[in-house]
């Protein structure tokens, strides 16, 4: 009898001790929810950016998730670059996008596998508009200004 009461008294205190530590896995989790979303506020008070719309996951290269734009930036895989990407499919000097009288603009740079907006290939200096997407390489970024 004293051995079911021992085994008993374990039994709930294995429980007991396992829900804790569900509890606070989740509870980790909501904290990193809690700090991803705060960073992202942060970088949206920050208008304009180019926000990626590929899964990062499925990328063979490391890249953020946001950039934010500055008055002028070049994008391309050399290090010289505003913004470099490892991708293979991107130029070492790709695109540009720069700022003039209160409007973005986007060139490429004669790049070898060019810049896409919004599907079309750019040929020239395009203005970019709210909700464009500017394809390169493998990536693809969705310009977002919320004026």
């Amino acid at each position: 009898m004293a051995g079911d009461d021992m085994f008993n008294l374990l039994s709930l205190i294995f429980r007991y001790f396992f829900i804790l530590i569900i509890y606070l896995f989740i509870l980790g989790i909501i904290r990193l929810i809690y700090f991803d979303i705060k960073s992202m506020s942060d970088v949206m008070d920050h208008y304009p950016y180019l926000k990626l719309i590929n899964r990062k996951d499925q990328l063979p290269f490391k890249i953020k998730e946001v950039y934010t734009l500055e008055d002028s930036m070049t994008i391309g895989r050399k290090k010289e670059n505003d913004v470099t990407i490892n991708d293979p499919y991107v130029s070492n000097e790709h695109l540009e996008i720069t700022l003039d009288e209160e409007e973005y603009f986007v060139e490429d740079l004669d790049s070898a596998n060019g810049t896409y907006l919004n599907g079309d290939r750019i040929m020239d200096i395009i203005k970019l508009k709210n909700g464009d997407r500017i394809k390169f390489g493998q990536v693809e970024f969705l310009y977002v200004r919320n004026d």
